[in-house]
């Protein structure tokens, strides 16, 4: 079958106006029986307390049944697809974050995060959703880098089993989409460009999803000097299809994503991109978020992978970082880039330079993973990370390693303090 014929554009059309029935129809009965004054928005928040009651009860069995009043109501549970079960691929897939997840967490701030923003219905969503429901942009982002260490981090392939994390959290997100959906169209119905947009979190959207985790990441990890074999890919993208299957994208229901499905569907994706408030204040306060972790003298550093891993980005994501208006890169970074470039045409040159890149990944990686287990390993949905991989990526997470690094952000925010109220540049 060619790519014509199995992604028309009118296919895409449809999945853009298309929601999730199946979850939709079990969601409006269930809000349909809950008392006055509780409504959507209660129940959005109560969603997410009772997914990280259930995620931790699936890490870590207590012998107690998990308070999952939502979950139990609405009794929406689901099997691995019966092509989803080859555990060769499983455990293939998973290695790639087990192996490369320090450049992963870079590449979800740096390029997945920023792809979703550039699509205006999402950026919409997660701006104002995520805001009324947890107080906080970046809460959503610390959940989003624990659902990758749930379902990819753990090197174990009954993850995306029935009770095990990976499977929950599909589960789970399914389920808060459609609560997300409620939301939307009890609070926003008059605003919301149906005709345009789809409804909230459509099957679009959710398919773009799927490639943000798999293709654009393998992306990013080129652009910081880590290529990835074909086989890795193949197996990478059939990991993500079992839990798109699982989260009920309609892509994913009969069969996995393959890789000759990258191009044709990459390039339909990119005449979403667009600029909106909301994506540049996701991005915004991403880049603050990210910015403040950052050591004295590296404040600058995410800002300016986002320009290089976006440099050379094909169906039209090369002007994500001005759609998103993104500051300028810093100054020695642009100088060290120029230089990198320069070196990759040379065979002799290049395996140095692609060095230095892989080494600026890991860096930008590994202290976002530590700012989202210092400011987020509290709490309902709390982030964190197995002994394993912590050893492996040189965090501590015991005390007083909290406590010293909260103090060296006190003295990075005190040395930092009379640029603050300067104009981002």
């Amino acid at each position: 079958m060619s790519d014509q014929e199995r992604w028309p554009a009118e296919r895409f059309r449809q999945l853009r106006q298309q929601a999730d029935p199946d979850i939709d129809k079990v969601v409006t009965a269930y809000l349909e029986g809950q008392p006055p004054g509780r409504g959507p928005l209660e129940l959005v928040k109560a969603v997410v307390q009772e997914l990280a009651v259930a995620k931790r009860e699936s890490r870590a069995p207590s012998g107690e049944p998990p308070a999952s009043e939502i979950f139990d109501a609405i009794d929406f549970a689901a099997d691995l697809p019966e092509w989803g079960d080859d555990r060769e691929l499983l455990a293939k897939g998973q290695a790639v974050f087990a192996d490369y997840g320090l450049y992963q967490a870079a590449a979800l701030f740096c390029k997945c995060l920023p792809m979703a923003y550039v699509e205006v219905s999402s950026a919409k969503v997660l701006a104002g959703v995520s805001q009324l429901a947890t107080h906080g942009l970046t809460r959503r982002v610390a959940e989003t880098g624990q659902m990758l260490v749930d379902v990819m981090g753990l090197k174990a392939t009954n993850s995306l089993e029935p009770g095990r994390p990976g499977h929950t959290t599909a589960i789970g997100l399914r389920i808060l989409h459609a609560f997300v959906r409620a939301l939307v169209n009890e609070r926003y119905a008059d605003h919301w460009d149906t005709g345009r947009y789809g409804p909230p979190v459509n099957q679009e959207l959710l398919l773009a999803t799927i490639f943000d985790f798999s293709v654009v990441t393998w992306e990013a990890l080129e652009s910081m000097g880590v290529t990835l074999s074909e086989d890795q890919r193949a197996a990478h993208l059939y990991t993500w299809s079992v839990f798109g299957h699982l989260m009920g994208v309609e892509a994913c229901r009969d069969a996995p994503l393959t890789l000759d499905d990258v191009d044709p569907v990459s390039r339909r994706l990119g005449r979403l991109y667009e600029s909106s408030d909301e994506g540049r204040l996701l991005m915004a306060r991403l880049l603050s978020e990210m910015e403040d972790f950052m050591h004295l003298g590296w404040r600058k550093l995410p800002r300016s992978l986002v320009h290089w891993i976006f440099r050379d980005a094909a169906y039209g994501a090369d002007r994500v970082p001005e759609l998103l208006g993104v500051p300028k890169p810093a100054w020695w970074c642009t100088a060290l880039f120029t230089v990198v470039r320069a070196a990759n045409r040379h065979a002799r040159l290049a395996g140095p330079a692609d060095g230095v890149v892989r080494w600026l990944g890991r860096k930008v990686g590994r202290q976002i993973v530590v700012s989202l287990i210092d400011r987020h390993s509290g709490g309902q949905a709390a982030f964190r990370i197995p002994e394993e991989l912590a050893s492996a990526w040189r965090i501590r997470q015991s005390r007083p390693a909290f406590k010293a690094r909260a103090i060296r952000r006190a003295v990075r925010g005190t040395l930092r303090a009379p640029v603050r109220g300067r104009p981002r540049t």
